[in-house]
């Protein structure tokens, strides 16, 4: 496939998989007799775990490393294995995090006539709020 392929496949822009390539993220793309790149089918695996990773936040430096790790062969599977736990704690507390702004949020939108709108109605125009319990 071709870059523009790719970039297509997995909506991507072809500057971002040269920059993947450049910065060994990404493997070593073959190259065809015109030089251009010539992405293989697991070149595109590559390119849907990188966007699978990346997606969630794991950072490009913890994949090159990643990467860098995984050409090292089988001795290395164990250290794989470590930094993809790190990430997954690292997610674990990213998304405990927006649950609790999920809550928050919600239990504004559920109190928002009764709560929110009196407290803007004072502000924008110093009504008193009908309910001073606050």
């Amino acid at each position: 496939m071709t870059i523009t392929e790719v970039s297509h496949k997995y909506d991507l822009t072809a500057d971002t998989l040269r920059y993947y390539e450049r910065v060994g993220l990404l493997p070593s793309v073959q190259r065809g007799s015109n030089g251009h790149r010539d992405f293989n089918e697991e070149d595109c695996r590559w390119v849907h775990f990188i966007k699978c990773m990346r997606g969630a936040g794991v950072p490009v430096e913890v994949l090159i490393e990643y990467v860098r790790l995984f050409q090292q062969g089988d001795a290395t599977k164990d250290t794989r294995k470590q930094l993809l736990i790190q990430e997954r704690e690292r997610m674990a507390q990213r998304i405990a995090a927006m649950e609790q702004t999920l809550q928050r949020l919600d239990y504004k939108i559920d109190r928002y006539e009764e709560r929110v709108v009196p407290k803007e109605r004072q502000l924008l125009w110093g009504e008193e709020p009908l309910n001073r319990n606050h």
